[in-house]
């Protein structure tokens, strides 16, 4: 079937909002928890969201330049078990409890690199599972990054190393870096270069 041709250019933001009726909650992990949820939907029928609350996460594009010379970044490669795979991903990490995200970000970059840095900039927010958690991931840029020593946490097992912006754009459109959050981040550094640099 043909969609119809006279489908607006843009939507109208209509109220299609889904209202809370009753909670339950189905799983209690050490970070994350599993809700079913009874809403209300905007015709007024009821149905079930199955949802995962996330604390949320932080990834951080780190660069090795100053403001003049800003290509190479700090990349992680790590096996990530849930998908039984080897990654290569920008550092990041979750947020902690009553922790401020720039606080995470230094945090994460530090104890799984070594690396620090004086300059910080918040780049964006990505949501990336919207249809089953409210998981939301803050971009933060560390201009000028400078080796102190890693401070991984126990059971943590990744390798540290460089690679340049556009070799690490050139690998996701080969299939070569697949995490979404990564991928997303460089590809919104390589475009918005006037935003960040």
């Amino acid at each position: 079937m043909a969609a119809p041709s006279n489908l607006p250019t843009l939507p109208t933001f209509t109220d299609l909002t889904e209202h809370h009726l009753e909670t339950e909650q189905v799983v209690e992990g050490k970070f994350i928890r599993m809700h079913t949820d009874r809403v209300r939907l905007p015709d007024g029928s009821e149905s079930h969201r199955e949802y995962v609350l996330h604390p949320g996460a932080v990834v951080v594009a780190a660069f090795l330049g100053n403001s003049v010379d800003l290509d190479t970044l700090v990349f992680e490669h790590q096996y990530r078990y849930p998908v039984g795979k080897h990654f290569i991903e920008l550092p990041a990490g979750k947020i902690d409890a009553g922790e401020a995200q720039l606080e995470t970000a230094r945090r994460e970059l530090l104890e799984e690199t070594g690396y620090v840095s004086e300059t910080w900039q918040h780049a964006l927010t990505m949501h990336p599972t919207i249809g089953y958690a409210n998981e939301h991931i803050e971009l933060y840029i560390a201009k000028d990054v400078k080796y102190v020593g890693q401070q991984r946490d126990e059971g943590e097992f990744l390798e540290v190393f460089t690679m340049s912006l556009s070799d690490a754009v050139e690998r996701i459109g080969r299939g070569e870096i697949t995490d979404t959050k990564t991928a997303f981040s460089l590809l919104w550094l390589d475009r918005f270069r006037d935003r960040w640099m």
